[in-house]
């Protein structure tokens, strides 16, 4: 019998940070201020959802024991690249946020240049990391390709800059989805794709991945959003009411509430439905869908 959904994220949690651990340079090593708060940034905390999602895909497209080392090394990946975008979006210079899994953020533990030199060297850390998979090499260049297109101008990076740029603003629902695509949901997308890049997947299975994290992708920004207003700092481990607090235009500003939850209760839906070639063999990724969508966190 499979263990149970909360044994199982917990075991993810504990593989990744090992191959964190493993990865990142010693904090004894010189320059080591810079190391010590890359492991501080990197190590101990966070949901830990993208690089579940590197394992649940695996798992999914029929992961061997042979492809764990690779899975470990794209999981890691994943998690620097999200781990940077979290360090440098807590900076005064983009959300002046003071907390972040509820830690104080690295600008304030530290300051504010080496919290820039983390989120550098987290991002370059990342494509080490990918580079040095155990793969064919054909596979090695999808990998680095799908990660660095998904945390660039054409991901991650560009939907902080719209984001960033509309403050105050009001934008369509067509707008916001728009962004959100991609400040959230292509990191997202390129976690399950690692997955199936590792093991191999078929042209069916990456389309199915593809289809699942386009859903759950956005139902995780439309939650945040939910939850920047019903939950405390506490629960958040960063602080609630940012968003608001600085006029920023989100699912639950644009919908209202209750509407914001049946779009993530539809989004939900429709990951459960772009799951079923796997033909029950994506529990898993099922499973994350609704932690995504019913988390309180």
């Amino acid at each position: 019998m499979k263990a149970d959904f909360q044994t199982w994220m917990g075991t993810c949690g504990e593989r990744v940070e090992m191959a964190l651990a493993r990865v990142l340079p010693p904090a004894e090593l010189a320059p080591t201020r810079l190391h010590e708060a890359m492991r501080y940034a990197a190590l101990g905390g966070g949901k830990r959802v993208r690089p579940m999602l590197v394992y649940a895909a695996g798992e999914a497209c029929g992961a061997t024991p042979a492809a764990d080392m690779a899975l470990d090394g794209a999981a890691a990946a994943v998690e620097f690249i999200h781990v940077y975008s979290l360090v440098h979006d807590d900076m005064p210079c983009m959300d002046d946020d003071a907390l972040r899994r509820g830690r104080p953020t690295v600008h304030v533990q530290y300051d504010e240049a080496c919290a820039l030199l983390v989120g550098d060297a987290l991002q370059t850390l990342a494509f080490d990391v990918l580079s040095q998979l155990p793969l064919a090499p054909a596979l090695t260049v999808q990998a680095i390709q799908v990660l660095s297109q998904a945390s660039g101008s054409a991901g991650m990076a560009g939907g902080q800059a719209i984001d960033l740029m509309n403050v105050g603003q009001q934008l369509s629902l067509a707008e916001l989805e728009g962004m959100h695509r991609l400040k959230t949901g292509a990191l997202l997308r390129a976690s399950a794709a690692l997955g199936g890049i590792v093991t191999a997947a078929t042209s069916e299975q990456r389309r199915a991945l593809d289809a699942y994290t386009h859903a759950v992708g956005l139902a995780f920004q439309v939650v945040d959003d939910i939850l920047d207003v019903t939950a405390d700092s506490g629960q958040l481990g960063k602080t609630a009411g940012k968003d608001a607090a600085a006029d920023k235009p989100t699912y639950v500003s644009h919908l209202g509430l209750d509407e914001a939850r049946s779009l993530a209760e539809s989004l939900r839906q429709q990951a459960h439905a772009a799951l079923a070639p796997f033909n029950g063999a994506a529990q898993r990724l099922a499973e994350l869908a609704d932690f995504i969508v019913l988390r309180d966190r």
